[in-house]
C-alpha cells in the first residue's frame, strides 16, 4: 500500500488473555478480518501483519493486525495503557475502529 486509505471498519469483540502472560488482544471478526485482507492483498509486513490506526473509546493509537490460524482472523493487540484509560478488563466488550494506515 502506497498511501493512506479511508476505509475503516468498526466492530465490538471481548478483550481476551493470551495463555498466562500479559498480552490481551481483541479479535477481528472474521467478515472484518476478510474485508481487510482483500483490502490489503500482498502488501502485509512481517507473519503477515497489517498497519492500522484504531480507536477504542478516545484512545487513538497505530498498531498491527496480526493473523491468528487458531482464530481464523485477524488478532489487534491492546496495549495495557488503552486497556487502563479506557477500563477494559478481561472479557469486557470493546468498541473498535480500525483504518489501514501506510506502511
Amino acid at each position: 500500500m502506497s498511501e493512506v486509505t479511508t476505509r475503516a471498519w468498526s466492530f465490538t469483540a471481548p478483550v481476551w488473555r493470551w495463555k498466562e502472560g500479559s498480552w490481551r488482544f481483541v479479535t477481528v471478526p472474521e467478515d472484518v478480518s476478510d474485508e481487510v485482507d482483500e483490502a490489503v492483498g500482498d502488501a502485509t509486513g512481517g507473519f503477515g501483519s497489517v498497519r492500522v490506526e484504531v480507536t477504542v473509546g478516545s484512545s487513538v493509537w497505530r498498531t498491527s493486525l496480526f493473523p491468528s490460524t487458531s482464530e481464523g482472523a485477524f488478532v489487534l493487540p491492546v496495549k495495557k495503557a488503552v486497556r487502563d484509560a479506557e477500563e477494559l478488563d478481561d472479557d469486557a466488550p470493546a468498541e473498535v475502529t480500525i483504518r489501514l494506515v501506510d506502511r
